[in-house]
């Protein structure tokens, strides 16, 4: 079994950025499950390295791919054994490279000037963008912002794990490694679609439970009670086959 952490990064301006969206990937080739944990980037935990609690995704800003890794592996009790860090404004020239992917879009809304309808809808690099940071409108707020980004990634990868003319490969390749770093090797990734490839069609969305609200410093937090992070701990733990 095989953990990998997904970190859907917000470069704004060339700053550091922060993490956008936390995605912890837990592959089982023996159950050939896929497990998809979206990690609240507002939860309030201690950044390791840092020696303070504050929102998971802050991290990043803090500490870069290192203080994120050690501090989800900290959050979850999980050990994560490789990171993809995704940059999410080039994320559009990957969903182009990989000729756009169809979603089932559970609310209609604009954004950005973008119409998308409910159903079964087709998005391109752009639109795929919009798509996903979309928050304000929606009544599910970050959850189900959480859920798009999720359904464009699942899409993303089930697309470029099917990509058999070498022509699209090679965008696909070119877009990614313009706008993602990886501790995955080439001879890993290869193993991995080719080891893991029925995982995806067995996948399970995880939700972590919790309760968000404003903090005595005015800032809103998302708090996950022990209990539950002990359940999801268990699961995750069990997934990947860690006993110690």
């Amino acid at each position: 079994p095989i953990s990998i952490l997904l970190m859907g990064v917000d470069q704004e301006d060339n700053g550091t950025g922060r993490s956008d969206s936390l995605m912890l990937f837990t592959l089982n080739p023996k159950t050939k499950s896929m497990k998809i944990t979206s990690i609240p980037r507002d939860s309030y935990t201690e950044i390791v390295g840092k020696g303070k609690k504050d929102k998971i995704n802050h991290a990043y800003a803090f500490g870069g791919i290192d203080m994120t890794v050690k501090t989800v592996e900290n959050f979850l009790n999980v050990p994560v054994d490789h990171y993809i860090e995704v940059n999410m404004a080039g994320f559009k020239d990957i969903v182009d490279a990989v000729g756009g992917v169809d979603v089932n879009n559970d609310l209609e809304f604009t954004s950005r000037e973008s119409h998308f309808a409910k159903g079964n809808i087709h998005l391109n690099g752009e639109t795929a963008l919009k798509y996903t940071r979309m928050r304000y409108e929606d009544p599910r707020g970050d959850f189900g912002r959480q859920m798009r980004q999720r359904q464009v990634i699942q899409a993303v990868i089930k697309k470029g794990a099917s990509v058999s003319s070498l022509a699209s490969y090679g965008d696909v390749l070119k877009a990614i490694e313009k706008n993602v770093k990886t501790s995955l090797t080439q001879d890993q990734m290869f193993d991995i679609q080719k080891n893991y490839k029925d995982c995806l069609e067995n996948s399970e969305d995880i939700q972590i439970p919790g309760d968000g609200h404003k903090a005595a410093d005015g800032i809103w937090y998302y708090y996950v009670p022990d209990a539950a992070k002990h359940d999801l701990t268990n699961k995750l733990r069990a997934h990947l086959e860690v006993t110690k």
